[in-house]
């Protein structure tokens, strides 16, 4: 059995106001709706100092803090070294001196300026963010702190965000969050070709629930804006079959939609596959991200904290439907007890007959 541990229905709320997305969040989306990487990215879409300080609290980073000035230095020199030793290339002296390394996100995104500052920008900027990924794995490894003790940390801010979520006014009918059981685990690994349990991602997994279809996309960018940053999405772990993501780019302005990346070409389709489990109709949005947990400075290794940070990361599962398609999605085909038939079937026949079939 799993074991529910946030259960909040909410009531439905349209105090919120009209939405507004901006191209960061069309980005954003569309890197959440199709398990993409900011890594393949040409160009950021930060529109002002603003924009990037709220990524870097979302990392955990205050842009006021000498400290964390510090360690976003650290991670600019040390993205920009490898670029100048690794990759041979000259970094100007306006770039490479930067006073403020938050200018890197800013010139990342102009288009309109000098183009080799903007692709050497955003070369750092994707460096920062694998050096960062890399860091706080390490950082992990150093730790007395037990898985338990940080998915708890994460069920907690996740809590959090739920009912500020539902104040703020995302429409919304329930904020569902549950643990995986050990035999549910079990059964994940041995139903999948991967048997690998590092790669079980929703241990750890929430649904939201929305009034309508429409509301989807303020759920969504209301996630990316307040409970974790986008560029921490788990690359390939995306589902989506529910939004259309196209669609997003009619609320930009013509200025924005003509800045966006190439939206025909991108991998995100309406009929992405879901678990090969469920139904042949059943419609969701699932992905999996890596959320941000602060770390207490007496937890913290017996080693400079520049180096590593103070911060990890805790992988989780969100699921997000609307309401009739939530029911939908129990009816006929789609019942969770015929997906969890499908999915035993599959464990026996691989445990007794010794193969993976499909």
């Amino acid at each position: 059995m799993r074991r529910d541990i946030l259960e909040l229905d909410t009531s439905i709320s349209r105090s919120m106001e009209p939405l507004r997305l901006s191209l960061e969040d069309v980005e954003a989306l569309r890197v959440l709706l199709a398990g993409g990487s900011v890594v393949d990215w040409h160009k950021a879409a930060f529109a002002d100092l603003a924009s990037v300080d709220r990524l870097l609290r979302l990392h955990l980073m205050d842009p006021d803090d000498p400290q964390d000035q510090a360690r976003l230095r650290y991670l600019f020199d040390e993205a920009a070294s490898y670029v100048e030793e690794y990759l041979q290339l000259r970094i100007p002296p306006k770039l490479r001196e930067v006073e403020d390394v938050r200018d890197i996100f800013l010139w990342a995104s102009n288009a309109q300026g000098f183009r080799r500052t903007q692709v050497l920008s955003c070369m750092i900027l994707k460096l920062m963010h694998v050096l960062q990924h890399l860091e706080a794995a390490d950082l992990r490894q150093h730790l007395s702190i037990s898985d338990q003790e940080l998915q708890d940390a994460a069920h907690a801010l996740v809590a959090n965000a739920a009912d500020r979520m539902r104040r703020s006014g995302v429409p919304l009918v329930a904020f569902h969050g549950n643990r995986k059981s050990r035999m549910s685990v079990i059964s994940k690994l041995l139903s999948k070709r991967d048997d690998v349990a590092a790669r079980i991602f929703d241990k750890l997994r929430y649904r939201v629930i929305v009034p309508q279809e429409t509301d989807v996309v303020a759920a969504l960018s209301w996630l990316v804006r307040e409970v974790f940053p986008y560029n921490q999405i788990i690359p390939g772990q995306s589902r989506n079959n529910l939004l259309d993501p196209r669609a997003l780019a009619d609320a930009l302005t013509p200025e924005e939609r003509e800045q966006l990346q190439a939206l025909v070409d991108d991998p995100v389709r309406a009929d992405t596959p879901t678990n090969e489990f469920s139904g042949r109709n059943y419609r969701m949005i699932n992905f999996v991200t890596d959320i941000p947990i602060a770390l207490p400075p007496d937890k913290l290794p017996d080693q400079d904290p520049l180096l590593l940070g103070r911060t990890v990361y805790v992988t989780v599962e969100f699921q997000l439907v609307d309401e009739q398609t939530a029911k939908d999605n129990e009816e006929g085909d789609n019942a969770h007890s015929k997906y969890k038939r499908r999915q035993f079937e599959r464990v026996r026949d691989r445990l007794t007959r010794g193969q993976y079939l499909r």
